[in-house]
């Protein structure tokens, strides 16, 4: 079958060369590790180029098929040879798939023997989203000067945060892979892991089972990644030391790519990779959209810059870089904009209190008894979209949520101009539980003319005894980072904060009672304060970036704000 008949309709538009091509490809290519192990590997070369430039991709998710063309099929007929090789323990490969564990190890050992190989021309370049840029992470810092390039897509250097949201168990998203790749080399596996995987971990989780059984009723059986989860969460665990390599990030010689979605669930990590290799004094590319993790859209952007990427730094062709590095889709103003870093140079934060009366304002805090709430884990309180892996998670009218009686509502005056908020968002707020284990949630809307409140960013904190320490009123400063954020309130709307205690099931209720995560039973309900007098500034911080100091990128492609 001709290439282009394989391609996704998106992918087509990436301006193929034009003419005819082929390519040729070896298949079960083996691959043996250090211990013994054989993995697979299939490698696509493009017809009649001498020496082409190889795209390693390393794929728990199969070789061939579909899973080749996100592997990076497409960029075969630019001139490249793509070497995709599955992961050890599936399809076909050799030993145990143990997620995340053996990555470093057998990349390293992978990219030895492509050195030893008569058609490797003496550069590669890593390609790849979510579980395959990780690998790319992986072996990225040891991978020596072969390595050229590196395009990473929606992912981090380590998924231990993404985990473990402020310290709560990330339960949707974990639950979803678990089942997803559990089933994923049966008959439609990943086909029914895509369209049911989120559905049977809802259901799950809707039963109130402790956290070790849903992984069984999710899948049939226990998931060992799912139940390595629950007994490593403490910071600190063993069981990340070979699984986090943001340590060595800045130690990556190779110039990086990056993209990521406003509603991915790696994106405050991945640009945490960004800052590390800044700090190191490297010049990385950053592109952030309208996308969350299973979003399709993202897919061609992807491969358009990574296209452009490969052929500055293997080939020495940079005539299709773009002059800024960073460039994001700014939601609410429909236009993306170039900067010269991250976060935009001339962000500043403002802060926004929350008053009484359940106002929010940039004045400063009033005289006001606290605001109150309970907490109730045996019918915690749900979120109606948010990052997670599977599904949408665009933003939804949060009306329905803010009718709770456990969700507290800070809404600003209608703005008399419109505001841009690209960058970090955090909340500072002093609060008060009586149970030393709780979690504080934190929501950012914008709510528009007509009452609609649509979610721009979250984040949560868990907290633990004396973490952080409370005054002699037992009341505690903590500080919630949301995911951050690319979008313009405009005139007429207004600012809106939830403060809640749950965000249910993309994070696991917190019970109260401080038992083993996977294990605990007993559900304690808390009786929760959030505290706003001029002693305790309860507030939002909003990154604000002046409209004079962004450059508005005119795109006809551009992707239509969610």
């Amino acid at each position: 079958m001709p290439l282009m008949a394989r391609l996704p309709v998106p992918a087509r538009r990436l301006q193929f060369p034009r003419g005819p091509f082929g390519y040729t490809v070896q298949r079960d290519l083996p691959v043996t590790m250090p211990d013994g192990v054989t993995l697979l590997a299939d490698r696509y070369a493009p017809a009649g180029v001498p020496d082409p430039p190889t795209i390693l991709v390393r794929t728990p998710y199969g070789r061939r098929g579909v899973p080749a063309v996100m592997a990076g099929l497409p960029f075969v007929p630019f001139g490249f040879q793509l070497v995709v090789q599955s992961a050890r323990g599936t399809f076909g490969s050799g030993g145990e798939f143990d997620p995340l564990g053996s990555e470093q190890e057998d990349g390293l050992a992978t990219v030895e023997w492509l050195r030893r190989q008569s058609w490797f021309g003496g550069s590669f370049a890593t390609y790849g989203a979510s579980y395959l840029g990780y690998s790319s992470w992986a072996l990225a810092a040891g991978a020596g000067p072969e390595l050229k390039a590196m395009s990473a897509q929606i992912t981090a250097s380590s998924f231990r945060d993404a985990a473990y949201v402020g310290g709560s168990f990330a339960l949707e998203t974990v639950l979803m892979w678990s089942d997803l790749t559990a089933r994923q080399e049966r008959r439609l596996g990943m086909v029914n892991g895509a369209l049911l995987s989120r559905r049977r971990a809802r259901r799950a989780a809707r039963t109130g089972r402790p956290l070790a059984e849903l992984d069984s009723l999710a899948t049939g059986a226990a998931v060992r990644f799912y139940q390595d989860l629950l007994v490593n969460s403490e910071p600190g665990a063993d069981y990340w030391r070979t699984r986090d390599f943001t340590a060595t990030v800045g130690e990556v010689a190779a110039p990086v790519t990056l993209l990521g979605g406003w509603y991915d669930i790696f994106l405050p990590w991945q640009l945490k990779d960004y800052a590390a290799l800044r700090a190191a004094g490297k010049r990385p590319y950053l592109t952030i959209g309208p996308w969350w993790h299973s979003d399709a859209r993202h897919g061609v952007v992807a491969m358009r810059e990574s296209l452009a990427w490969f052929r500055a730094h293997l080939r020495g062709d940079f005539s299709g870089l773009r002059a800024h590095p960073v460039r994001v889709y700014v939601t609410g103003a429909r236009q993306w904009r170039d900067y010269l870093d991250w976060p935009p140079p001339s962000m500043r934060h403002h802060r926004w209190h929350l008053h009484p009366g359940y106002g929010l304002g940039e004045e400063g805090p009033q005289a006001a008894p606290p605001s109150r709430y309970r907490f109730d884990p045996a019918h915690p309180t749900p979120a109606l979209t948010g990052p997670s892996l599977l599904g949408s998670c665009k933003p939804v009218d949060q009306r329905p949520l803010e009718r709770r009686p456990d969700v507290l509502v800070f809404t600003s005056a209608p703005l008399r101009h419109d505001l841009d908020v690209i960058g970090p968002v955090s909340a500072e707020l002093y609060v008060r539980s009586d149970r030393e284990h709780t979690d504080f949630m934190t929501r950012l809307c914008d709510v528009a003319p007509d009452g609609t409140s649509l979610n721009v960013c979250e984040g949560g904190l868990r907290l633990r005894p004396g973490d952080p320490p409370a005054d002699a009123d037992g009341i505690r400063r903590v500080t919630v980072e949301l995911w951050p954020a690319g979008h313009r309130f405009r005139r007429g709307h207004r600012i809106r904060v939830h403060v809640a205690s749950g965000a249910f099931p993309l994070v696991a209720a917190n019970p109260g009672t401080g038992e083993p995560l996977g294990s605990a039973a007993a559900r304690v309900g808390a009786h929760q304060e959030v505290f706003h007098d001029p002693d305790h500034p309860s507030a939002i911080l909003l990154p604000v970036v002046e409209r004079s100091a962004e450059r508005t990128v005119d795109d006809p492609e551009a992707v239509e704000d969610c």
